[in-house]
This record gives structure tokens, C-alpha cells and sequence, in this order.
């Protein structure tokens, strides 16, 4: 597979804003994810820059997942899209770490009990920001300090360097932000992505969005990603 050499970059936030879910149980021992979480709802709507506190807070959410029981069935289309796809979709085509990156980052929004949606604004704004890439620091060719899947900075306040170039908890970093955004689950892709993000660039999240969702399918074992995905140990 060809695996970009040159990620695009934009401006990373200087602030930003901090319900339930169904997911399936199907292929995950071929696709290795973690078993799905039944419906939760989680967070409140606050705006704040993050800070120690939330650092914590990330840190914690990995450490002691919720339990719930597994639902049997894999996401439907309608519950990728709850507001209309843009036009323009592009593609990529990734290499197998991109895909392992892929399912950490739908791994972590299963383990804080998020709809799938969620699942799909995170792989569709970390293929924006790194191309699916776990970037570390590039010197003289780095965005400020901007670091991993999302592109999220010590200096703002998501984390050290090491975490945030951590695919489960630089992921979870991003839904905790998500879950912040009133409305989330029903804007656009791109209008979500943004109010965590604060690109510079606020509409390029929108063409990633239905590889996003052929990527879910695909670690459920069906759509054009499932015969790749398959072979992804």
C-alpha cells in the first residue's frame, strides 16, 4: 500500500470546548477490536482550555472503562451519518499501520461507550490531520509542537509529548473534547471536527468522511475495506 510521505498540516487550538451508543460485537476477534459498549451518556457541555485536570481526566477514562454487556450487531449507515455526507469524498490508500491506527482510535470511542458517529468524526479528522499517520516531531518541518494522529500540542494542553503520541489516549483526548460540543451528534462532520480542532482549514474534515465510515464497516467485516482490513493483524 502507498503511504503518503507529506502530510498536509493545519493551525492546532489554542482552546477547546469540553450521548449514547450501540455497537457490534461481529469480526471483532478477526479485527481485533474491543468488544462494543452499550448505550451510555457521558459529559457536560463546558469551555474551557485544557489543563491538568483534564489531562487527568483522560488518563482516567483509559484506566477504568465503564462495563457494559456487548450489542450483537454492527453499526448501520444511518448511524455513521446523522447529518447529510458533503460532496467531494476523497480516499486513501493505507498501509496497515494506518489501519492499526484506525482501530485504536475506534477502540478508544468504544471503550467510553460513544455512538458510532463519534468513531467516524475521529478516523475522519486524525486522516485530515496526519493522514492516519502517528506523526512525531518532525523539527524545522513541524506545525509549533503538534504531535500523533490528531495533531494535538503540549503547549495547549492535551497532554506530554509521550501521550499524545499515544494512539488510545491522544483518541480519547479528541472524544472527550467531542462529547463537550453541544449538538455534536447531529451537525455536519466537518462543523464537529472544527469546534475540537480550531483549524485554520475548517471544512477539509467533510471529504474524509465516507472513507471514515467504509473503514467502521470494514472492521465489522463488510464494505470495499473488510478484504484489506482483514488481512491487518
Amino acid at each position: 500500500m502507498v503511504t503518503l510521505n507529506r502530510v498536509t498540516r493545519v493551525l492546532k487550538p489554542t482552546r477547546v470546548r469540553f450521548h449514547s451508543a450501540v455497537a457490534g460485537a461481529a469480526f471483532a476477534i478477526i479485527t481485533g477490536l474491543s468488544a462494543p459498549a452499550a448505550a451510555a451518556s457521558i459529559g457536560t457541555t463546558a469551555d474551557t482550555t485544557p489543563a491538568k485536570d483534564n489531562v487527568a481526566a483522560v488518563s482516567a477514562a483509559q484506566a477504568k472503562p465503564a462495563a457494559a454487556a456487548p450489542a450483537p450487531w454492527a453499526p448501520s449507515d444511518k448511524d455513521l451519518h446523522t447529518a447529510p455526507v458533503a460532496g467531494g469524498q476523497e480516499s486513501l490508500n493505507l498501509s496497515p499501520e494506518q489501519i492499526k491506527n484506525a482501530r485504536a482510535i475506534m477502540n478508544a470511542g468504544q471503550a467510553m461507550h460513544l455512538p458510532a458517529r463519534a468513531w467516524v468524526i475521529a478516523i475522519a479528522t486524525s486522516m485530515q490531520e496526519s493522514k492516519l499517520q502517528n506523526i512525531g516531531d518532525l523539527g524545522d518541518a513541524n506545525d509549533h509542537d503538534s504531535l500523533g494522529l490528531f495533531q494535538q500540542r503540549p503547549t495547549s494542553g492535551w497532554g506530554t509529548a509521550a501521550q499524545i503520541q499515544d494512539p488510545s489516549y491522544s483518541a480519547t483526548a479528541f472524544y472527550k473534547g467531542l462529547v463537550g460540543v453541544s449538538g455534536w451528534n447531529t451537525m455536519s462532520l466537518t462543523d464537529a471536527a472544527q469546534a475540537v480542532q480550531v483549524s485554520a482549514y475548517p471544512d477539509a474534515y467533510a471529504k474524509w468522511e465516507n472513507a471514515a465510515a467504509d473503514l467502521v464497516h470494514g472492521f465489522y467485516g463488510s464494505g470495499p475495506a473488510a478484504a484489506q482490513i482483514a488481512t491487518v493483524k
